[in-house]
């Protein structure tokens, strides 16, 4: 089995959760402003920033990620499989997301080929060190109860990382380049990539790998894909994690143009006088709301993650993600009926809505987890990073179709961006796009979460299931 205890300290898991710390520093800022960085910062048409995100995304998704499963679960090396990747690209990775993220002064043209080959790259480099290290919860340990708190504490630390990210990343960004958004955002992104180096580097030198398969085992590719297509709860999970970043990036992707352009700023104003005695660091009335608005959620969904662990070991992971995924769903289509002035109900819908999602997070991965048991379990074989590259490829597909629903649905809405406004036209929005961005966070992204619930009744691996899996193996391990 590769190691005597499967009990993880808590220097470990700490350790562990950095490394989602830093990838989440540049996903979350994919997630939050890569639309709004290409139609509003850039200067992409909406039409060309949706071709780009959607296009490199799917590359990325169904080409990059199934070649490093592949690779990964291949690596042979004195550190392990996986944890090798982590050292291997953690730089790379840190000079990417600035080069992703900078506004050279090219024409037109040249700045499409610039996002074009800087997306690419941050994506390419995102696969190699964000799939080896998902796969890393499946062998870092074999023990289920360990593996909830491991997924537990992983997602505190991305709450960490979408807490800075979408409470004051808008406003560091404005006070960076003192007004000039592309300067401010070149600056914001070095400090990050500096410090998500650091993070990843403690996260290869903190963990080890303790599931190894055995020495005997040999599959070749054919195998592992024919491993995958046979195993149904891998397809109801790809499509589920595909469905559930369609939705995180669109709404993710859609708050700063609903601030912007559909909350009423003289309400919002109101609302948040008496915060500012305690927030007084912020630009505007826009950055400050957009703060509290995400920063309120954020905390409550940790409130959330705190009880997923409990409430997974008690009733299983999938019966307590499928409740709390459709219940945090409602308040998401509650958006659509609030007019611009609703401020304290808009609030209060985020904060009730994060609660809810805040229980389904870590279980997400959690499940991934156990469906690398499964194979093995049904198959004889362990294939986790091939495993892991898959949910990998329902990650990058879906935060690609949602961010490119973004930059498409304003385009169709008659959205303005910073290319039209360039060129002299008008720059008030007209109506239909202010309404589009009111779909953007309410109708459009619930869709997707309801069908992933859905899905759930098709997915076998109950509690019940659960605590069998985990029996075997450990029989047959030993």
């Amino acid at each position: 089995m590769g190691s005597d205890s499967h009990k993880l300290s808590i220097k470990e898991k700490i350790g562990y959760s950095l490394g989602d710390l830093a990838a989440n520093l540049v996903f979350q800022t994919l997630v939050t402003y890569l639309a709004y960085f290409y139609t509003d910062i850039y200067g992409l048409k909406a039409n060309d920033a949706s071709a780009v995100t959607l296009i490199v995304g799917l590359i990325a998704a169904f080409v990059f990620n199934p070649l490093m499963g592949v690779i990964a679960d291949r690596t042979t090396t004195k550190w392990g499989k996986f944890r090798p990747w982590i050292l291997w690209t953690a730089i790379p990775l840190g000079v990417a997301s600035m080069m992703a993220f900078s506004t050279p002064d090219f024409a037109y043209k040249g700045k499409v080929i610039y996002a074009v080959i800087t997306y690419t790259l941050l994506l390419l480099l995102y696969a190699a060190n964000n799939l080896p290290y998902s796969a890393l919860s499946g062998v870092i340990t074999g023990d289920m109860k360990e593996r909830n708190s491991l997924s537990a504490y992983r997602f505190i630390a991305v709450m960490g990382a979408q807490f800075f990210v979408q409470v004051f990343m808008y406003d560091f960004i404005l006070k960076a380049g003192d007004g000039n958004k592309a300067a401010g955002m070149e600056t914001v992104m070095t400090w990050l990539a500096i410090i998500g180096t650091i993070m990843l580097l403690i996260t290869f030198f903190t963990t080890r790998e303790r599931v190894v398969p055995n020495l005997d085992q040999k599959s070749s590719i054919k195998e592992d894909l024919g491993d995958l297509v046979k195993n149904k709860p891998w397809i109801i999970m790809l499509s589920l994690t595909t469905l559930v970043f369609i939705t995180l990036a669109m709404k993710g992707g859609s708050y700063v143009y609903y601030f912007e352009n559909y909350v009423d700023q003289n309400g919002l104003k109101s609302f948040l006088d008496p915060l500012k005695r305690f927030l007084p660091t912020f630009e505007n009335e826009t950055s400050l709301g957009l703060g509290v608005f995400n920063g309120g959620g954020i905390l409550i969904g940790l409130i959330g993650i705190a009880l997923s662990k409990k409430l997974a070991d008690k009733y299983g992971k999938r019966n307590v993600f499928g409740a709390s995924l459709f219940i945090s769903t409602l308040f998401i289509i509650a958006f659509y009926f609030y007019p611009p002035k609703a401020i304290e109900i808009i609030f209060a819908s985020q904060i009730l809505h994060m609660f809810f999602y805040g229980i389904s997070t870590p279980i997400l991965w959690a499940m991934i987890a156990d469906v690398a048991d499964f194979s093995e379990w049904k198959n004889n074989r362990r294939a986790t990073a091939i495993i892991f590259s898959a949910m990998m490829v329902g990650l990058k597909g879906g935060l690609s179709i949602g961010s490119a629903l973004v930059s498409w649905l304003l385009g169709v809405y008659g959205y303005i961006t910073k290319e039209a406004a360039v060129a002299g036209i008008i720059t008030v929005q007209p109506e239909s796009a202010i309404q589009g961005t009111r779909l953007l966070v309410s109708i459009f992204p619930a869709i997707p979460f309801l069908i992933g619930v859905g899905l759930l009744f098709f997915y076998e691996i109950n509690k019940k299931m659960e605590t069998q899996i985990e029996a075997e193996l450990k029989i047959r391990r030993l």
